[in-house]
């Protein structure tokens, strides 16, 4: 035992020669490229700018769907028609879709648009917490167009591992509805 016990001491002495360094918290840090934009194609009756790093795909009665691969995103945006006084069932459904989200969602900002030279009115919804999508929106003339979105990533929902990505694309939402134009 007395072996054991001055081998133990032995080792202890010579494995104490490095000091212990605390190292600080990592942050991850995500950069994204500056946004560039261009004008989305014809044959719609509207026109929006896009970010060039998104993929436009554009689907019948000008559904679109803005695809991000670099940050596994996509922008679903639907396209309705405003006929028969039904802009307030657009509404409705556009407004429950998004706080149909507040069973997972801590916040919900509202930021509305109004755009009255554009004729351009509408709402983006910024949910915080780990809902399926980070953010919602709709915009409409009032009158004949109406068109709502949704963001979605290709990921189980966590925000914290989200939000630099959320954040950068809630920019491009406000972007699109900033630069929509109507045609007639």
């Amino acid at each position: 035992m007395k072996y054991f016990f001055a081998l133990f001491s032995l080792l202890v002495l010579l494995s104490c020669n490095e000091e212990v360094i605390i190292k600080p918290k990592a942050m991850l840090r995500l950069e994204y490229p500056k946004p560039s934009y261009q004008k989305s194609p014809e044959g719609c009756p509207f026109v929006f700018d896009i970010n060039r790093e998104a993929n436009l795909n554009l689907k019948n009665n000008c559904w679109i769907n803005l695809e991000y691969p670099k940050m596994k995103a996509t922008i679903y945006m639907t396209y309705r028609q405003v006929k028969n006084h039904n802009l307030d069932s657009l509404l409705f459904d556009a407004q429950k879709l998004t706080y149909d989200h507040t069973i997972k969602a801590s916040t919900i900002f509202e930021q509305p648009r109004v755009d009255s030279i554009h004729k351009v009115y509408g709402m983006l919804y910024m949910i915080n917490g780990n809902a399926a999508t980070p953010s919602q929106f709709y915009v409409t003339d009032s009158v004949h167009h109406f068109i709502t979105g949704s963001l979605y990533f290709n990921s189980k929902p966590n925000f914290d591992s989200v939000y630099p990505a959320a954040a950068y694309l809630r920019e491009d939402i406000r972007r699109i509805m900033e630069t929509i134009v109507w045609k007639n």
